[in-house]
């Protein structure tokens, strides 16, 4: 069964409910479904995500869990990136439900299917604006995954899409990580074999 935005949105929420809502508020709002995003205090409710989803960020989890270096430590965040990676610095404890922006070292994003592809210069802009320097965008385009890569031009003040790639994502910065996208697109359903032609 497939759900709309409008569907999935908690039974307290009417139009009345105007906001605007901060980081707190979603710790505190009952039954907010899952993956509501907080953007300049409202919140934006995602269609349920598809599998692609889910198979992306396990496989993007696998390859920073190996390449991180022991001082950074991966989690989740709001609003709600796939993986943000933080130095360990920034932990303050088990029941510790945030970060600052400014604490994280890599954002990765997995794009929605609905979202519009200006977006991911809304979005790059909107975090580098509240300090973070690296961004993924991990978007399912034309039955293939696109890992997109952005960075915070400290010169010029604004975010720059440095790279993106659909077979093997080889990068430097902010760690050395290397990532096969196979390991995700091996998932897709492949077309069925065609049988022999008719006989003559």
């Amino acid at each position: 069964m497939t759900l709309s935005a409008e569907q999935v949105r908690p039974a307290w929420f009417t139009s009345t409910h105007t906001g605007p809502y901060s980081a707190e508020d979603l710790d505190r709002i009952p039954d907010l479904p899952p993956h509501t995003e907080l953007i300049d205090g409202n919140l934006i409710f995602a269609s349920p995500q598809a599998l692609f989803h889910y198979l992306a960020m396990v496989a993007i989890k696998s390859a920073l869990r190996c390449a991180a270096p022991s001082h950074l430590f991966m989690t989740r965040e709001t609003p709600e990136p796939g993986v943000l990676v933080v130095d360990q610095a920034a932990l303050g404890g088990i029941h510790q439900t945030g970060f600052q922006a400014a604490e994280a070292v890599l954002v990765v994003d997995a794009v929605s299917a609905e979202s519009d592809p200006r977006d991911r210069e809304l979005k790059a802009n909107r975090y580098a604006a509240a300090g973070v320097r690296h961004v993924w965008f991990v978007d399912d385009v034309e039955d293939k995954t696109l890992i997109e890569v952005w960075k915070s031009n400290r010169d010029l003040g604004c975010p720059e899409k440095v790279g993106e790639c659909d077979e093997f994502l080889d990068i430097e910065e902010p760690f050395p990580v290397t990532l096969d996208v196979w390991e995700i697109n091996k998932f897709r359903r492949q077309p069925a074999p065609r049988g022999p032609g008719p006989r003559r």
